[in-house]
């Protein structure tokens, strides 16, 4: 069965998968079938969490626009950090551009699809970790819908895919 950008995960058992860990990408078992879309956030383990980044942005303002400091992006990152304790990479960016919808962040994983989430809070760091986790251990390169926070569910603003997927 063959994924086009855009297909939404869905309960098909594939014949072939990639998993991807801090040491690189390497087929499962081409016997194996797994659900497309599921996670077990329980067998994170460090290896799966190196491929994955949470970039916030720091420039982002308040609901109210203002200029204070830090900026409500800056305290959203604390946030991100502190529930993170380590185990996921989080960096900041000056601007994401996604200004309309406020704080925003991205979660980014190697070789797989890259997300950027909208509407979010400052108390939205551990929603932050809880998707990159889900996403170290996702099977298909996807962020599950089950088991997302509703803010990523409801802040979604684009999925966007790495570069060797697209086609001409």
């Amino acid at each position: 069965m063959t994924r086009e950008p855009g297909d939404l995960p869905s309960e098909t058992k594939y014949p072939i998968a990639w998993r991807v860990s801090g040491q690189g990408a390497r087929f499962l078992d081409q016997n194996s079938s797994f659900s497309a879309g599921t996670a077990d956030v329980s067998s994170a383990d460090g290896d799966a969490l190196s491929g994955v980044t949470v970039i916030v942005c720091a420039s982002c303002r308040d609901e109210t626009g203002s200029d204070a400091h830090p900026r409500a992006g800056e305290s959203l990152a604390e946030d991100t950090r502190r529930a993170a304790a380590g185990d996921v990479r989080v960096r900041t960016a000056e601007c994401l551009g996604n200004c309309k919808r406020r704080l925003s962040a991205a979660i980014l994983r190697d070789g797989c699809w890259s997300y950027v989430f909208g509407d979010l809070t400052t108390n939205s760091g551990a929603d932050l970790v809880t998707g990159a986790k889900l996403f170290a251990t996702s099977t298909d390169g996807l962020i599950p819908w089950r088991g997302r926070p509703d803010s990523l569910k409801r802040g979604l603003v684009a999925r966007i895919p790495p570069l060797d997927m697209l086609k001409d």
